[in-house]
């Protein structure tokens, strides 16, 4: 790995500064293409924010393989998933894997909502944002759940992995 954890901590932090402070942005801007400065597009070597959410749809494809193989290969093998519907920190591919095993068994589909990119370099980027999953139990029953998403990705070997994925389910209006 080319950056060390604490990089990853940094960019956590600065995602969770962001959704505190609610600066938001569509897919396409940045803070900086709002503030009048370059946009990651305009900026030679950098992916766009279009090809970093694009991601999720190569991460939703894995799911509908149900097998948690193919979706734990889009993790770095130190990333960090705090998912949806566990309370366990996963922080390797086993631990990953042991969650999308049970996971994969609701045949999950997701959608998202709403997308902020923040391209912080060619090989790092962020997308945060809110999604929805389709679930099916056993009996063939769907529900929905809405949950807010923060994926980091870093570039690594040529390919984009998810070095810190959390998921927490969206809170009830109030």
């Amino acid at each position: 790995m080319k950056h060390t954890f604490p990089r990853r901590t940094a960019l956590a932090t600065g995602v969770a500064l962001v959704a505190v402070l609610g600066v938001t942005a569509a897919v396409g801007t940045t803070a900086s293409a709002q503030s009048g400065g370059p946009s990651a597009h305009d900026r030679p070597g950098k992916p766009s924010e279009q090809q970093i959410a694009a991601l999720f749809d190569q991460w939703n494809k894995a799911l509908a393989t149900g097998d948690s193989r193919k979706v734990t290969a889009l993790y770095a093998p130190d990333a960090v998933l705090l998912p949806t519907v566990s309370p366990r920190i996963r922080t390797n591919h086993a631990e990953i894997a042991d969650y999308f095993d049970e996971f994969l068994a609701k045949k999950p589909s997701g959608k998202k909502l709403r997308t902020v990119v923040e391209v912080l370099d060619a090989d790092t980027a962020i997308d945060t944002g809110l999604y929805r999953f389709t679930l099916t139990d056993k009996a063939g029953k769907t529900s929905e759940v809405d949950a807010r998403y923060t994926y980091v990705y870093e570039k690594t070997g040529g390919k984009w992995l998810i070095v810190n994925h959390h998921s927490s389910v969206l809170p009830a209006a109030s």
